[in-house]
């Protein structure tokens, strides 16, 4: 993500900059409102961070100026005054600002604010995009719309359990659950590209079909890194694009499409492959019957270590009443009770 730092004061823009730049942000400088507006206008800058009182143009009237402009995405202004009075307060919010912090500054909660600040930037396209994105897919099967609910709450399920272990714990915050719940419908997204004769055969592929099925993979990922392009700092874009190359890997390296190998599998990758099995096997295709939870899940805890990270295998043990749940709540059990109802 690239910040704009707005301050008149050498030192208090070199040391932001330095602070910055640790935390891994591209960092621009401006030295009051009219050059920041300059930056603005060259550069794809998602934050400003401004002194409120600077000559040439404050920050109240940079606040102002930047929501009279038409930028492409939305810039999200954080206000900075050495007096921090309830008038400072109010005058920077009313000026369009998004939030105020005192100078000096505390590290950690600027750094904590920030991370709202990417959540909201990150966060902007997210509905929209994932919305348009799983409806194709799902105009393409009509399978797939209840699939992909119940995927994305097996995945959300869990990432919840995960997180109770040490190991994930750096791994797995409220932001990852939320996000592995938003993007893993979109772990077949790449399906759109796959000839109907395939995707809709009435019955099990011939090896050079199945050659092709295995391509939504790439197909999907390529697709989301397209969008990856335009929204760099979009971290729900990541993690979909992750979701869509991986999600047919094996903690053994014998999936595909890269054959990776345990931990060289993103996390949400692993996470989504059981979901996404559980879900397969519990449903019923024109080849096949919908299988019992039980035998599913002896068929899981055998394939632990080979197909499955043994760690979320663990995982799907401790959250079976869940899983069980959420099949009989949004699966086939429940549509068979609605059609004998009607």
């Amino acid at each position: 993500m690239r910040i704009l730092v707005v301050d008149d004061d050498k030192a208090s823009r070199r040391l932001l900059q330095g602070l910055l730049h640790k935390q891994g942000y591209q960092v621009e400088l401006a030295v009051n409102g009219k050059q920041a507006l300059e930056r603005l206008q060259k550069q794809d800058i998602r934050v400003v961070i401004t002194d409120m009182e600077m000559p040439v143009m404050g920050g109240s009237e940079l606040c102002k100026a930047i929501r009279c402009s038409d930028f492409r995405s939305y810039i999200y202004i954080m206000m900075m005054a050495s007096q921090s009075s309830r008038e400072h307060v109010v005058e920077g919010l009313s000026c369009g600002a998004d939030d105020f912090i005192s100078k000096p500054f505390d590290t950690a909660e600027l750094l904590m604010r920030l991370r709202s600040a990417r959540r909201i930037s990150s966060l902007e396209t997210l509905d929209m995009t994932i919305f348009a994105m799983a409806k194709l897919a799902e105009m393409r099967d009509v399978e797939t719309g209840r699939h992909v609910e119940r995927v994305a709450r097996y995945s959300r399920v869990l990432a919840r359990e995960l997180a109770r272990l040490p190991k994930f714990a750096a791994k797995i915050d409220t932001d990852f659950i939320q996000l592995i719940y938003q993007t893993s419908p979109l772990h077949d997204i790449g399906k759109i590209a796959i000839p109907d004769a395939i995707l809709r055969k009435p019955g099990q592929l011939s090896d050079a079909e199945y050659g092709v099925m295995k391509t939504h993979t790439t197909i999907g990922a390529s697709t989301i890194e397209a969008a990856i392009r335009e929204y760099p700092d979009a971290r729900f874009l990541h993690m979909a694009r992750d979701i869509a190359a991986t999600h047919h890997e094996r903690w053994d390296g014998s999936g595909y499409p890269n054959q990776l190998k345990r931990n060289r599998i993103p996390l949400e990758g692993r996470i989504v492959a059981l979901a996404d099995v559980y879900d397969a096997m519990t449903s019923s295709r024109s080849y096949k019957p919908a299988f019992a939870h039980a035998w599913v899940k002896r068929t899981i805890v055998e394939a632990s270590g080979s197909h499955f990270d043994p760690d979320i295998v663990k995982a799907f043990i401790a959250a079976e009443d869940l899983f069980i749940e959420i099949l009989t709540s949004c699966g086939e059990q429940q549509n068979q009770k609605q059609k004998l109802a009607a």
